[in-house]
């Protein structure tokens, strides 16, 4: 560099944090080289020097450098960017001469009104009106066209298909046939799915027959093209039989023993040192302290103390990647020149190295094409039915509200019908009588975590059957809970109760919405827990009453299922009953069938 007149820049060549990482780097460093340490003695650094260090300490090893530990922050100013400009867009759509995606999108929709809506009122129009509005404010009509397009390809095809999850509060996903459930006349709120307020891009979930969602796959790949098409990967972190059957290979212990000791893990599901049990105990004492016991009731473990230490420092690091389930991105440039990517063991399959969280933070926008194994048995059916009986039969012609259909779930003969087959679903049944549509969408919510914990099912059945009058523990609380009794049943009647009665803004009912069934659920409902009392105490609800409205919002941390959700999911519960009860050999058949 002297000899050239070149500046020096100075690189501590960091490898991991902290001296302290020095062993795990090793020993990451011996799988990568699918090696034991011992075999890579030699190959390895002899010492931890490779930590990040102050500027200080950089200062005082390139003393006879001078200006080369500056010149490194003017290197890292000139190459910083921020990643979020690398956003790229989504490919552009072919739509009829004369027309822009947002005024195509908008002519699909308003054709679909006047035989979908034909006596629609000013109100239905509005409503409508808005959502084009809010779509076209957000620029996502390339969206919306995208998946109307892989719906049609689909349909075309013969493959069953619907949508679900908040896509079913949009009345514009029903008018493109994405979704089955009229968000207009259930007055389910659009704000749910998509929101000016809200910097956050589209999420519609489409559910595919499951053996033949590939075609549509490889339609996307095919369409697009694999340099502008890739699917989301899944980061698998390391659980505690991972660990200590990784770290025990980098050890250099044989495949039997690493696999001896990831069993004694997995049997007990928890790490600690020495002779402390996996329970908890030592080895030489029993529950009440006292020796003697047999080993088999001690719950001990013998794995060494080095492998155990390694293994705790890497629990819920990343391992390796997966696939997501359904996740694809589209983009209107290469992918690969935003994201890594890879190529995926599935012939024909290209994979980003990002997972969903980081494509939402990207700004990439996710198209979810999932695999339903009811839909595969339903269609089985009904072409097991024409085949053998001529007769023809979709999943929108199927008589409605049938009574014997119901009367059959009231018995609880369920077994191989959609969502309610479980002993849980079965032994609701009975007791909650569904009688019409509207009851399967209420029987296929109340068993999850948030309802259950939340003490809403047996209130619920209660007052469905008259043996419990109705009743509201506020009067704002009326709208919100008057369809299910005044017992909050779905994600979308949470947020409007802490709305109507908490003080709660829309943004802070976005962040309730975000938080039900996430992993840090508890802790961002209780980062709202001051602005709750506070607004219950404004409308006059204090003491136990505003503790019990708290638990019930808290109780969905754990999961429950938004009504729209529900309703797409009852559609498929009513269809799969309905041909259990016509023909019963035939779905046997088409179950068994769609075994995976």
């Amino acid at each position: 560099a002297a000899e050239r007149g070149l500046p020096v820049v100075a690189t501590g060549a960091v490898h991991y944090a902290t001296p302290a990482r020095y062993p795990l780097a090793t020993a990451f460093a011996a799988l990568r080289a699918r090696r034991s340490l011992d075999d890579m003695q030699g190959w390895l650094p002899a010492a931890g020097t490779s930590h990040l260090r102050s500027g200080a300490e950089m200062q005082r090893l390139f003393a006879r450098y001078p200006g080369a530990v500056a010149r490194s922050v003017e290197l890292a100013t000139e190459l910083g960017f921020s990643l979020r400009q690398a956003k790229p867009h989504l490919p552009k759509q072919d739509v009829p001469p004369g027309h822009t995606p947002m005024s195509w999108l908008r002519e699909l929709v308003w054709a679909a009104v006047t035989h979908k809506y034909p006596a629609a009122s000013d109100a239905d129009r509005a409503r409508i009106a808005r959502e084009l509005d809010v779509i076209e404010k957000k620029d996502f009509p390339g969206y919306f066209l995208i998946v109307h397009d892989i719906v049609q390809f689909a349909r075309g095809r013969g493959i069953l298909c619907q949508g679900r999850g908040s896509a079913a509060n949009s009345a514009v996903c029903y008018l493109l046939d994405i979704t089955a459930v009229d968000s207009i006349g259930y007055q389910l709120p659009f704000e749910r799915f998509l929101s000016a307020l809200r910097d956050e891009e589209p999420d519609i979930d489409v559910d595919f027959d499951s053996d033949r969602r590939e075609e549509v796959i490889q339609y996307v790949f095919e369409k697009y093209g694999r340099r502008n098409a890739a699917q989301v990967a899944n980061v698998i972190s390391y659980r505690p039989k991972n660990a200590v059957r990784d770290m025990a290979r980098a050890l250099g212990y044989s495949t039997g023993q690493q696999d001896a000791w990831s069993r004694q893990v997995e049997r007990w599901g928890a790490l600690e040192h020495g002779a402390t049990t996996i329970s908890g105990r030592r080895r030489d004492a029993s529950a009440d302290g006292r020796p003697g016991r047999r080993a088999a009731e001690q719950l001990t473990h013998d794995i060494p103390d080095e492998v155990v230490d390694l293994a705790n420092q890497v629990l819920k690091y990343p391992r390796h990647l997966g696939i997501h389930s359904g996740g694809m991105v589209l983009t209107d440039r290469p992918v690969g020149e935003i994201v890594p990517i890879e190529h995926a063991r599935m012939e024909n399959r290209t994979v980003l190295q990002w997972d969903k969280d980081d494509c939402a933070w990207m700004g990439l926008v996710k198209f979810d094409l999932l695999g339903l194994g009811m839909l595969a048995a339903l269609q089985y059916s009904f072409d097991l039915i024409d085949e053998h009986l001529g007769e023809r039969w979709e999943l929108a012609t199927l008589p409605k509200e049938e009574q014997a259909t119901y009367d059959m779930l009231c018995r609880a003969d369920s077994i191989g019908v959609f969502q309610v087959e479980s002993r849980a679903q079965m032994g609701l049944l009975p007791r909650l009588q569904p009688r019409k549509f509207y009851d399967l969408v209420v029987q296929i919510a109340l068993v999850r975590p948030g309802p259950i914990q939340g003490g809403a099912v047996h209130p619920f059945v209660r007052r469905k059957l008259g043996q419990a009058p109705v009743t509201y523990d506020h009067p704002k609380l009326v709208e919100p809970l008057e369809r299910t009794l005044g017992v909050p049943i779905f994600q979308e009647q949470l947020m409007q109760v802490a709305m109507a009665v908490g003080g709660c803004t829309g943004d802070d009912a976005d962040l309730l919405r975000r938080a039900m069934g996430s992993k840090r659920g508890l802790e961002r409902i209780d980062s709202l827990r001051e602005t709750l009392y506070a607004g219950m105490a404004s409308n006059g609800i204090t003491g136990q009453l505003a503790d019990e409205i708290y638990g019930r919002i808290q109780a969905f941390a754990n999961f429950g299922f938004a009504e729209s959700h529900s309703i797409s999911f009852a559609l498929l519960v009513y269809a799969s009953s309905w041909i259990k009860l016509h023909y019963p050999g035939i779905f046997l058949a088409s179950l068994l069938r769609a075994q995976p």
